[in-house]
């Protein structure tokens, strides 16, 4: 019975989540849920601002770690950990020189990552520059915009397209949806 829940999946469109009402009449079914965050799209043309209460540059190993109260932002993209660790290709520059080729970045302590009217918060996270993916992992993973709110274990973007999926690891995905949020016509 687990290997039927474990394939079943609940699709959901564009935010604010109009084609959700019939995924909710059905919560029994909610394994995992797909949506899309649009605001996570790359944007290698805007400039990154990092804070940091540490930084620490390891040129050797090729990374350099943020440490306490680090906070990324890039355009409508803001992003805030207790650690970074930026991990970028051997003899692809350096992050001191602002031209580094960043392979993966890691982050851990109270993730929060939020983007335009989206927001999404983990224990741990992980962005795969080549693959333009983050997963965010954690007892609780919240995506929320509005008073709609998506929870999960595991949060999977694809940042090229911003489509997004909410794994449940094991129990349920819960959903509670706002029925003002809907658009009428």
């Amino acid at each position: 019975m687990s290997a039927y829940r474990s394939s079943r999946k609940v699709f959901l469109k564009a935010i604010p989540f109009a084609a959700v009402v019939l995924a909710a009449a059905f919560p029994a079914l909610a394994q995992q849920a797909t949506s899309r965050m649009s605001g996570l799209k790359l944007s290698n043309d805007q400039p990154i601002q990092i804070e940091s209460d540490k930084l620490e540059i390891k040129d050797p190993e090729s990374k350099a770690i943020f440490t306490g109260n680090v906070k990324v932002v890039q355009g409508a993209t803001t992003l805030q950990a207790g650690n970074m660790v930026v991990y970028y290709k051997s003899g692809g520059g350096s992050i001191s020189g602002g031209n580094a080729q960043i392979d993966r970045i890691e982050v851990d302590k109270k993730v929060f990552l939020q983007s335009g009217t989206q927001q999404a918060t983990a224990d741990t996270g992980q962005f795969n520059m080549a693959q333009q993916t983050l997963v965010l992992k954690g007892k609780q993973v919240v995506l929320s915009e509005g008073k709609n709110v998506f929870t999960g274990c595991q949060l999977n973007v694809s940042m090229a397209t911003g489509e997004a999926q909410l794994e449940a690891c094991g129990g349920r995905v819960q959903i509670q949806l706002d029925p003002k949020s809907q658009k009428t016509n």
